[in-house]
């Protein structure tokens, strides 16, 4: 006879609660069932290697899935070790007491054991699915079977009943249909198999169900990953990347991890042959898959991989997470954060081996996914800059290559004491600014830097090995010989009130006009203070939301040596009050050169075709 009774812990309160509230997304319920019918079986083997009385029959190792669209059921069946009266009644009517729990509790520390369930609660994600839910299971070793009967709204019943074997049905009876909901979808064969191979694919036992009159085998249970190195080719690992992660092109690298210890996981990571298409938009989700004992938990976990390798596609699988009561999400940071930091020195080790024995193929890996780098080092203030510098490459004069900081420091000029650097839109402004072709001249290497977040990560690494880093363009470069710079402190002298003119004129746009030995065939340059430079004031001013107009200190550079000083100091004699106009020019004509807007156009279409004009009259 059927024993009516009510839900322990609460009752119905806390059933509704976990029904509608522990679990976001509904098709949770079957990984659910299909875990603990693995349990089930895992306890049963488990048994039969302790005491040699128990026969098990290795076929019998399977869970098998049936649709019966009639009578609107899917039935999830095993032959594990089963459930008595008592324990129906134990373990499934009083919610959150989990038998896996005890069992592993039970068992010793050393003892190898995967255990998926742990609170007792997925069985009741059935509800969310079914209007009834009828568990049929006999104990192994036991004569009877019982039935667990309930629609989750006023308790349950626990009945004897007939099983010719050991083991547990489950028969849910799938809900109908509602405006909100779509429930008719876990009667068709297609959902269950999708479910299945996303959640449930590496489950170790077979799950079968029967399809066009044969039973077939749903999932692949060996992942990849668990399988040893010699016995997966590169052709597979290609396969189920491009499976797996939906890209059309082998990945450009492959990094398989096992590690021991606290805690344990298997890794295996994907670096993509090119850019994904969404990577640098809001569409794009960054993270690691993440698998606890085979069976998935969740896609896009971006606690597992830092920001600055975020191209990095895979997955993870550890038997050692703390999971949630849904197990949908972790309990605790530490774990994780274990696993994050061993996969991306794993990475950066990776890396760093590709650059020093393959550089080729690094240079090409940097130019697809150097720039997420490069901002990993500028965020959170540089917290990562000393992990990522030696990962750097920037073009530079040496060549015109690729060349990391470690290079350029093997290749300094004795004395040299920093490490120099020029900013531009593209390497060919950056050659061609007046700076550059000084600064090389006096046999220095000079980095290109032509990325907009360049700068802002020489700002935040400061120095390399001691070496401080040096824009060419701004403040003094003290590299002339002390015979130049007293030839240039002389003809300073000569042309101090020339200088003052030239900087009154110009007093709203620059904080000082002087002479330099920076310029070699140019007539002009225009450099600016210490802090910041013109290409983080372009790159500044181009941001949204910016709180102020953000511009550099600027200072006009005139050659000594050229013969527009000359020019200048004839016109400063005879007609002062063309210096104005005159003064006007030169600025506008180092901006061009420095890749600055003109501030009037026309004004200095103006300027130049009077100049012009007068230089016909003169002819």
């Amino acid at each position: 006879m059927a024993r009516k009774k009510q839900f322990k812990a609460e009752s119905q309160r806390l059933l509704d609660l976990m029904i509608n509230s522990i679990y976001t997304n509904k098709e949770i319920f079957l990984r659910e069932l299909i875990s603990n019918a693995s349990d089930a079986t895992d306890k049963l083997y488990f048994k039969s290697l302790q005491d040699t009385s128990v026969e098990l029959n290795q076929d019998d190792l399977v869970i098998t899935l049936t649709i019966n669209k009639d009578e609107r059921q899917l039935i999830i069946e095993d032959k594990g070790i089963g459930m008595n009266d008592k324990e129906l009644e134990s373990f499934l009517g009083t919610i959150a007491n989990s038998d896996s729990h005890a069992f592993k509790k039970a068992l010793d520390e050393e003892e190898d054991v995967d255990i998926i369930g742990q609170f007792g609660v997925g069985f009741y994600s059935a509800f969310m699915v079914s209007s009834m839910v009828k568990v049929i299971s006999k104990a192994y070793g036991d004569d009877k079977a019982y039935a667990f009967e309930s629609n989750g709204l006023d308790g349950y019943t626990v009945s004897e009943t007939e099983r010719d074997s050991h083991g547990t049905t489950i028969i849910l009876t799938i809900k109908e249909n509602t405006d909100d909901d779509n429930y008719d979808e876990y009667l068709e064969s297609f959902t269950i198999k999708s479910l299945v191979r996303q959640y449930s694919d590496y489950i170790r036992y077979p799950i079968m169900m029967e399809e066009d009159g044969e039973l077939k085998k749903l999932n692949s249970q060996v992942p990849i990953w668990k399988r040893s190195k010699n016995d997966v080719t590169e052709e597979e690992l290609n396969q189920f990347y491009k499976d797996k992660f939906h890209d059309f092109e082998d990945p450009f690298k492959t990094i398989q991890m096992k590690v021991e210890g606290n805690p344990s996981f298997d890794a295996l990571l994907y670096i993509p042959n090119r850019v994904p298409m969404n990577f640098y938009s809001q569409q794009f989700e960054p993270g690691l898959q993440l698998y606890s004992r085979g069976v998935f938990i969740m896609d896009h976990n971006k606690s597992l991989i830092p920001e600055h390798f975020r191209f990095v596609r895979g997955l993870v699988d550890s038997p050692d997470l703390s999971l949630n009561i849904s197990r949908e999400i972790l309990q605790h940071d530490r774990q994780l954060n274990a696993i994050s930091k061993r996969i991306e020195r794993k990475i950066r080790s990776e890396l760093e081996l590709m650059m020093r024995n393959e550089r080729e193929r690094y240079e090409s890996f940097w130019d697809n996914f150097g720039r997420p780098i490069k901002y990993g080092l500028y965020a959170q203030f540089g917290a990562n800059k000393e992990d990522l510098q030696d990962l750097l490459l920037f073009k530079s004069t040496h060549e015109d290559k690729y060349t990391s900081l470690k290079e350029y420091i093997e290749r300094m000029k004795e004395g040299q004491d920093v490490i120099y650097y020029a900013s531009g839109e593209s390497i060919g402004k950056i050659k061609a600014l007046p700076q550059t072709e000084y600064v090389v001249s006096k046999g220095f290497e000079v980095f290109y830097l032509d990325d907009e977040i360049d700068e802002f990560v020489i700002q935040i690494l400061q120095s390399y090995d001691d070496k401080m880093f040096k824009s060419i363009s701004q403040g003094e470069l003290d590299i002339d010989d002390e015979e130049t710079k007293e030839e240039l402190q002389k003809k300073t002298e000569e042309s101090k009130d020339l200088m003052n003119e030239l900087k009154d004129a110009l007093k709203d746009k620059v904080d000082d006009v002087r002479l330099s030995t920076r310029l070699l065939n140019h007539p002009v340059g225009l450099v600016s203070e210490e802090g910041l430079s013109f290409e983080m004031e372009k790159v500044l001013n181009q941001m949204e939301d910016k709180p102020q107009e953000f511009k550099a200190k600027r200072i006009l550079e005139i050659n000594p040596e050229h013969d527009l000083l000359k020019a200048l100091e004839t016109v400063y004699e005879n007609d002062k009050s063309r210096i104005e106009d005159l003064a006007a020019i030169l600025y506008d004509q180092a901006s061009l050169i420095e890749g600055l807007a003109i501030e009037d156009p026309v004004a200095f279409s103006r300027r130049l075709a009077q100049l012009m004009i007068d230089a016909s009259k003169k002819a």
